[in-house]
């Protein structure tokens, strides 16, 4: 009997995807288990078993298509021997196109394909050449007919339109026949203006679009307030060069702690210690929860993913560093698990290697706060009645203001800073 293969649920919050590539073919046997295809989720590449079992009689959506609703079906399976049918119950999705769909698409319009944006420009586009191509005078009363490009770059150049010939309909003077002309000389040449270029068009990954809408949504419904404070590093700094040089040289016991899976520890020492940011605001209730697991954002190439180190107050640096190390060596390649980058409590957005001076951070929903870490620098600090010169941090605390208040968020900095200036904490 021919079964329909769905578009699978990858996350929780997944709703569409892309199928990125078929690990099967038409004909082949597919048995419980194997891999059948790719499928691109707004964070990750994931590779999807085979649930039943029998041969791959057709493709419905081939690869490289984007917008594939969950639970549509992508392929069929039928039986040995079995004829394959000639369609299935629904559509499956829209091919990708060279630009991206538009939000104004209706999502229940079966396999509605894609409209690029000079697509959706050109009824626009249409209507202003109309009302733009009417007949103007040249210098000596006679009609000219230009298009609006045609008379812009003729205007840049300093050229008479009445002077050209027109290659277009009736006449008409294009771009083409403008540019092909001689700008007009008043003692000495003018110079050439050269049209702007038209801007290239890529479309949005699943993952852009799903970072737009939920960096939106926190903009719009979370209401942020900021606190930042400036951290010495110096003390922190030696001991990082202490642990480091108790590494050995080579071989399985090898480690290298970074500044950031130091401030990842403190971050969850400072969670443990006012436990009031380590919490979720609903509408009925604030959650508080009991693990402390920090989401730490990691640049990819589309965009941006939060891997999670899970219970981080209570692992060594050591643990966090090789932690950290392999979950973003993965969210790179896209080969992070959905249990991976989603549920964190708190999270961290570390810009300091890019010499950032100081900024501030969205912050990452339903979570309610996110640390902005910038960079370490050299500064003049005051210490009783005398200057001296210190490694300095500037870190910005964002927290959703529904379930946090100022008060408590000065506290919780202030617990970090004590930290991270006192750093035999992040050992003992």
């Amino acid at each position: 009997m021919a079964t329909n293969i769905l578009m699978p649920a990858l996350s929780p919050t997944m709703t569409e995807g892309t199928l990125s590539r078929w690990l099967k073919k038409e004909g082949d046997t597919v048995k419980s288990g194997d891999l059948i295809a790719e499928i691109e989720t707004d964070k990750a590449t994931m590779e999807v078993e085979a649930v039943d079992e029998g041969i791959l009689g057709r493709i419905v959506v081939p690869e490289g298509s984007e917008g594939v609703k969950v639970n549509s079906p992508i392929a069929i399976l039928v039986d040995e021997g079995e004829a394959v049918p000639d369609a299935v119950d629904a559509p499956a999705a829209k091919k990708a196109e060279p630009a991206p769909q538009t939000a104004a698409q209706p999502a229940s319009t079966p396999a509605a394909p894609a409209q690029s944006t000079s697509a959706q420009s050109a009824p626009a586009q249409s209507a202003a050449s109309t009302s733009q191509a009417a007949p103007v005078a040249g210098p000596t009363g006679k009609r000219v007919f230009a298009s609006p490009l045609a008379r812009r770059i003729a205007s840049q150049k300093g050229i008479d339109l009445s002077s050209l010939k027109g290659t277009g309909p009736n006449g008409r003077i294009l771009r083409r026949d403008v540019e092909n002309a001689k700008p007009a000389t008043t003692g000495g040449a003018a110079a050439p203006v050269t049209a702007p270029a038209e801007a290239k068009r890529v479309p949005n990954s699943s993952m852009r679009k799903v970072i737009a809408r939920r960096l939106s949504e926190s903009k719009q419904t979370v209401p942020h307030f900021y606190v930042s404070v400036d951290i010495e590093l110096d003390a922190l700094l030696a001991l990082r060069s202490k642990l480091n040089a108790a590494s050995p040289s080579e071989g399985e016991g090898q480690f290298k702690i970074s500044v950031n899976d130091m401030m990842i520890k403190a971050v969850a020492l400072a969670l443990r210690d006012c436990p009031g940011l380590n919490v979720q605001y609903t509408e009925a209730e604030t959650l508080h929860f009991p693990e402390i697991d920090i989401s730490m954002a990691v640049s990819i190439p589309d965009g941006l993913i939060t891997p999670i180190i899970r219970q981080a107050d209570r692992k060594s640096l050591r643990a966090i560093s090789a932690e950290a190390r392999d979950l973003a060596k993965r969210a790179r390649d896209g080969k992070l698990k959905p249990e991976e980058f989603q549920g964190g409590t708190f999270s961290i957005s570390n810009m300091g290697m890019f010499g950032v001076r100081e900024f501030a951070a969205i912050i990452n929903p339903p979570q309610a706060g996110i640390l902005a870490i910038a960079a370490g620098e050299k500064r003049a600090v005051v210490r009783g009645d005398q200057l001296a010169v210190a490694t300095v941090m500037t870190a910005t605390l964002s927290v959703d203001h529904r379930a946090v208040d100022g008060a408590l968020g000065a506290q919780w900095l202030n617990a970090l800073r004590d930290i991270v200036q006192n750093p035999y904490s992040l050992v003992i």
